[in-house]
């Protein structure tokens, strides 16, 4: 089992450099520059588990001020690492959201280590913009949403555009930036003395 402090160390890695550092979302930098990405290690095995903390989590950040926390970074390294059943999972997450009448508040992205878009095959390059290091669930606040794209000139060309990055580095450039997951026998990654897993 890898520990919770390197699967956290693993995600915002991927985060630095993959999200921010090929600018694949224009919105992330401000969040995790001013410390407001929440890090939170599931440790569920089974769907009924991760849907409790997911239920949790999403509970945890609607109480939150968003200035102390903005996003919710749900990580699930020992559950759902077949995509297909993953993205079975969504429908319980989405349901889980309208249940609690926070549909319309906070809102739910799908990353994962074999995403893989309708239509592309398994490795076509542009299904890496959505593969993080393990299966994660992003937990967001409409109003956030709304005020970045307000901000953002053009938000309808940014899928476009990450299409055409992703292009433009290939399978080898994104090899090249060490972003999976840590394997057991693995060098530990360095991590910040302000990650705390969650318990």
């Amino acid at each position: 089992m890898t520990p919770d402090d390197i699967v956290i160390a693993d995600t915002r890695a991927w985060l630095e450099r993959a999200v921010i550092g090929l600018n694949l979302c224009p919105f992330a930098k401000s969040v995790h520059v001013k410390g407001q990405v929440f890090y939170a290690v599931s440790r569920a095995t089974t769907v009924q588990a991760l849907l409790d903390d997911l239920i949790a989590e999403l509970k945890e950040l609607a109480a939150m001020d968003d200035k102390v926390r903005d996003t919710t970074l749900l990580i699930a390294p020992d559950c759902l690492q077949d995509f297909l059943d993953f993205n079975d999972f969504l429908f319980d997450a989405d349901r889980a959201l309208v249940d609690m009448e926070l549909d319309g508040v906070l809102q739910i992205a799908s990353l994962h280590p074999r995403y893989q878009f309708a239509g592309t095959l398994e490795n076509d390059i542009t299904n890496f913009t959505n593969r993080s290091p393990y299966p994660t669930l992003h937990l967001l606040r409409e109003d956030s949403i709304d005020r970045a794209v307000a901000a953002f000139p053009n938000p309808e060309s940014i899928f476009e555009v990450n299409m055409q990055t992703m292009e433009r580095l290939g399978l080898d450039g994104w090899k090249a930036l060490k972003v999976e997951r840590t394997e057991p026998d693995d060098p530990p990654m360095a991590t910040s003395p302000h990650d705390t897993p969650k318990t």
